[in-house]
């Protein structure tokens, strides 16, 4: 296992570390993990030097954290820097961050957290916290010893991102989604390299973007961009190592699901470095980059010159939802998101055909007619 430094806590930390998330389950059912193979797993790992270990409250369906609780008996706990979450949106008092926390204290069988972080942060969580008064709350156990380093997960865009960062002194480390499809969405890379700046370690999660980038029989395009490289490694090996080539990244989780995954990223892990990836590397993940964004219906870059809409219609959003949803084959995501996400009055459908963004649109976009496919697709009326 190579190791690598966490931000400004020096700290040794390993490349990988184990998501439990999606751990193997019985019958495909979220709350039945399959604990004798789980187990086997999570302390294989362990045994060869993976000793970053994340969880969370909500995970199957509650059950992760009692899992690894269990799993951490017999000296595993103290091989492994212990992560998991405050609930973010449970919280409502400080009563509440108590409560959660010491019920967590007691799945997981231990005095204290090694990591501990503020989950899913978004606007919205952000201001509730802030009204709570969470960091009063966190410094005293801080001060225990309950928790000894404070960091914060997150999931909006990079302008909340940035008040976040800024909004605290003393997070010791944030944990983003990235790979190399989301250099540009939510905290990006920008929100990676100042988190970097200030000293933060930086965890990565979706690494594979929920196994979209090592898929077994991935689109034409991304098969033959990859199939130009000299290099014989899986599509879930290129990923990993484009991420371990980063120095601001401290730690890459997974979220395995099999033993066959567990025993093919420690290899993986085995052999990644800090600048290992040469500039032949680096134009093959351009290439897929651009093969993937090449299957999008959409060739909308976000610049946002279509808006304010006059109608209230939330026209990138919308194509950024359904470009996201045909690349990777996701209408049912899709579909859950355009319900749940947005507002009636800003759908596609609200389009008035004034055709104002199309005047405005520097990629000469026709929006009306763009609007109509998505509208269709995201609603299943294309079925």
């Amino acid at each position: 296992m190579k190791y690598r430094k966490f931000g400004k806590l020096g700290l040794n930390v390993s490349a990988l570390g184990f998501g439990c998330m999606r751990l193997p389950v019985v019958d495909g059912e979220s709350g039945k993990i399959d604990e004798p193979l789980a187990t086997a797993m999570l302390r294989k790992a362990i045994d060869q030097g993976l000793n970053y270990v994340d969880t969370a409250w909500s995970y199957h369906l509650e059950h992760s954290e009692p899992f690894v609780g269990r799993v951490l008996k017999d000296g595993y706990r103290e091989k492994v820097f212990l992560a998991t979450k405050m609930p973010s949106w449970l919280v409502k008092s400080q009563e509440d961050l108590e409560r959660l926390f010491t019920t967590q204290l007691e799945r997981l069988r231990t005095d204290h957290f090694d990591f501990y972080l503020l989950h899913a942060l978004n606007a919205g969580h952000w201001d509730n916290y802030l009204k709570v008064k969470v960091f009063d709350w966190a410094e005293r156990k801080l001060s225990a010893g309950q928790i000894r380093h404070l960091g914060f997960s997150f999931h909006d865009r990079y302008e909340v991102f940035k008040q976040i960062l800024n909004g605290y002194d003393n997070w010791d480390f944030c944990q983003l989604q990235y790979n190399y499809m989301d250099v540009n969405e939510q905290a990006g890379r920008r929100g990676l390299l100042e988190a970097a700046e200030k000293g933060l370690g930086v965890i990565v999660m979706e690494p594979l973007r929920g196994g979209k980038l090592a898929a077994q029989n991935p689109p034409v395009q991304v098969a033959e961009a990859f199939s130009q490289s000299q290099r014989d490694w899986t599509m879930a090996e290129w990923a990993l190592q484009w991420l371990w080539n980063q120095p601001e990244i401290s730690v890459v989780l997974s979220g395995m699901s099999a033993m066959e995954q567990v025993e093919q990223n420690l290899q993986f892990a085995s052999r990644s470095g800090i600048g290992s990836l040469n500039a032949d590397d680096l134009a093959t993940i351009s290439r897929v980059q651009q093969a993937w964004s090449g299957l999008a219906p959409v060739p909308c870059t976000s610049c946002e010159y279509c808006m304010p809409c006059p109608n209230g219609v939330q026209i990138p959003r919308i194509f950024k939802l359904y470009n996201e949803s045909v690349m990777y084959d996701r209408q049912g995501r899709g579909r859950n998101a355009y319900r749940n996400d947005f507002k009636d009055d800003q759908r596609a459908d609200m389009c008035v055909e004034c055709g104002q963004c199309e005047s405005l649109c520097p990629q000469n976009i026709p929006i009306i007619q763009r609007l109509k496919d998505a509208h269709a697709y995201l609603t299943g009326e294309n079925a």
